[in-house]
């Protein structure tokens, strides 16, 4: 009996970061997600380059599925961030997610694909994750890149992400199994960027 209320107490009490914050980084801005993302999300997310890199993501993505999603993120309910990516036009031009999943935090991102290759990716998942450190020291991020995206393992690996196994995982944009290359951050291992 013990141990089902100490499981029970395990689960009703969820690590918590506290808000989807605003951050301020070099060049980008990250912010909560607004319904007005829909259609830049959509625009993005429509583009198979994209799409097919992401685990959850079906194609075709349509503005209906951007809205769906932003609904789910408005309702507030869990300790998620989900950052909008912006730059000082406050476009819309990715997303870096922070989920508790299966009792581990997860971290996520995407750039829409014209802002591929300019090192974005890096300073958006760096100032995502040192903040979500700040206020969760403790805490453990897994994450991981499909193993035909060596960009994306790249942008770890600058972070100081560790390669911990690989695994098959279902892409919806694929409709397949895809290798994928499985990764963990601590705040001790988070290097900084110049």
């Amino acid at each position: 009996m013990n141990a089902l209320v100490t499981e029970r107490a395990r689960i009703v009490a969820r690590p918590d970061p506290g808000p989807c914050p605003v951050i301020e980084a070099k060049r980008l801005r990250l912010r909560p997600h607004r319904l007005s993302d829909a259609g830049a999300i959509a625009e993005s997310l429509a583009d198979f380059r994209v799409a097919r890199m992401l685990a959850r993501v079906p194609a075709p993505y349509h503005q209906q599925d951007a809205l769906d999603w932003l609904n789910r993120q408005a309702a507030n309910v869990l300790p998620d961030w989900t950052l909008a990516v912006t730059m000082g036009d406050d476009v819309h031009i990715g997303c870096v997610g922070i989920e508790f999943l299966r009792g581990e935090w997860h971290v996520g991102y995407w750039l829409n694909r014209f802002y591929w290759g300019k090192g974005l990716a890096s300073e958006a998942v760096h100032a995502a994750v040192d903040r979500f450190f700040r206020r969760m020291p403790d805490a453990v991020l897994r994450s991981g890149v499909f193993a035909d995206n060596p960009a994306s393992l790249k942008v770890q690996e600058k972070l100081g992400f560790k390669i911990t196994g690989c695994s098959q995982i279902y892409a919806f944009a694929r409709n397949a199994m895809v290798a994928h290359i499985e990764t963990r951050l601590t705040a001790e291992d988070l290097r900084r960027l110049a």
